[in-house]
């Protein structure tokens, strides 16, 4: 069985799928992102698509499951590199992928997983330079 690799960038996790994904694939690669994703500590996870021409019902529903297990983990899913096809044919088959967001590539993903965590900070009233400084001095 071929395992997906799973590369740690800074804060996030990629996932950049080349093998056609069976069952027990799909398995594998779920428990093992969810793994990394509690050693790591990681708050952010894309998955590459680019490699993938087709798309069906099955690996719809195994990307919402990841998207599902990485936000219970804490950490947010983008899935990148998606062809128009892809797209179309996910549409096609009524799966809308709730809970994930797309960008066009990594980079735009990284970009889009950091703005949210940026604002995540913000909206919990977090001042992040502030608590890099360290304790405010009398």
């Amino acid at each position: 069985m071929e395992r997906v690799p799973v590369l740690k960038i800074g804060d996030l996790l990629l996932v950049s799928i080349q093998v056609d994904m069976q069952d027990q694939t799909a398995l594998a690669l779920q428990e093992d992102l969810a793994d990394r994703i509690v050693t790591t500590g990681c708050h952010g996870v894309i998955i590459d698509i680019t490699a993938l021409d087709i798309v069906d019902s099955f690996v719809g529903r195994m990307l919402s499951s990841i998207a599902a297990i990485s936000r219970v983990l804490d950490a947010e899913t983008v899935v990148v590199g998606m062809r128009p096809a892809v797209a179309i044919t996910l549409v096609e088959l009524g799966l809308s992928l709730n809970g994930i967001r797309t960008a066009l590539n990594v980079e735009r993903g990284m970009e889009l997983l950091a703005q949210s965590r940026a604002g995540d900070s913000d909206d919990l009233g977090i001042d992040l330079d502030a608590s890099e400084r360290g304790p405010a001095m009398p």
